[in-house]
């Protein structure tokens, strides 16, 4: 995955730090009304929770099946969403944020947030470049090409902010969709100057390809932001409200327990197929065990100030079974 134009403004705390965070409300438990589910994933860390929770048997204790299906990134979940494809997808929330405030998920109820995922941390947001390019700072990557996996999501306004903060103006930098594994490839071979990339792939081209960094998007002005996590339509959650319950109690479980590396290495070679020593190398970020709207406001605040929203957004509207103040 997920931002921080702001920027200007602050690090860590202030605009990009978040209250203490209150355990989620726990919904009664009550009959599942869909126990099989189709999960929208990317082959990426930031979804390893999930992976967690399927091999500890997490979702099947709750009486839950989920098939993964793999999408290129929050943008393409939404589509997905509002056809019934998808019941839940992982997303960046300012892909989910932008959909809502646009109203295209207004005919399927809108867009509901329902589990945290992932924030960031040093080291897993990073711009690369081959190692024999012109490219050493971030100054140098005025006027040229970078790869991010879809526009209007986190990598892309978390760039920006990045950029901007290290006198780069946003404005002179162009912006390539590619999905996350065709990254490493399209900068070694000259289709884009530079790559947005994220774990496991940063270490994959680091140790395969020897690219280096450029630019941490996830440090300075963009420490600690959050970056994605798991929503569904109001639709789906009024007509399967003990599903949705289900799925974040053994959410909260996974998202625990991913934060141990020993177990979640092996799943990083199952099922982003990177072989053990780039799992062993990879940086983690966080898994935020509660959905915490005020944290999640910060997101918002900073699409406002890079114009990807036009007013200001209560995200508050969207979140389902989190805390609210």
């Amino acid at each position: 995955m997920s931002a921080v134009a702001m920027l200007a403004v602050v690090s860590g705390c202030g605009l990009l730090g978040g209250a203490e965070e209150k355990p989620a409300e726990a919904a009664a438990p009550g009959k599942i009304e869909k126990a099989k589910i189709t999960l929208g994933l990317l082959p990426i860390l930031d979804v390893a929770s999930v992976h967690v929770a399927i091999k500890k048997g997490y979702f099947k204790e709750e009486g839950l099946e989920v098939e993964p299906k793999i999408i290129q990134g929050g943008a393409a979940a939404i589509p997905g969403l509002i056809s019934g494809d998808l019941d839940i997808s992982f997303g960046n929330w300012v892909s989910f944020i932008s959909a809502e405030t646009k109203g295209v998920a207004k005919d399927v109820d809108g867009l509901k947030l329902i589990n945290d995922g992932y924030q960031a941390k040093p080291e897993m947001f990073l711009i690369l470049a081959k190692s024999d390019s012109a490219i050493k700072s971030p100054k140098d990557l005025e006027g040229k090409t970078i790869a991010i996996n879809t526009f209007n999501n986190i990598a892309e306004l978390t760039a920006k902010a990045a950029l901007e903060a290290n006198d780069v103006n946003p404005a002179n930098v162009t912006f390539k969709e590619f999905p996350f594994p065709d990254m490493e490839a399209a900068v070694q071979n000259g289709t884009v100057d530079a790559a947005f990339m994220v774990e496991p792939f940063i270490s994959r081209a680091q140790r395969a390809s020897g690219q280096i960094t450029v630019l941490d998007a996830a440090s300075g002005p963009t420490d600690g932001i959050p970056i994605a996590g798991y929503g569904t339509t109001g639709k789906f959650v009024k007509e399967n409200p003990n599903t949705v319950a289900a799925f974040q109690r053994a959410m909260a479980k996974g998202q625990r327990d991913a934060a141990d590396r020993p177990t979640v290495e092996p799943l990083l070679v199952e099922y982003a197929k990177v072989d053990k020593e780039t799992a062993s190398l990879v940086h983690f970020g966080e898994f935020p065990t509660t959905l915490d709207a005020t944290r999640l406001q910060r997101v918002a605040d900073l699409m406002e100030t890079y114009k990807l929203l036009e007013t200001k957004f209560d995200v508050k509207t969207m979140l389902v079974g989190a805390s609210g103040s």
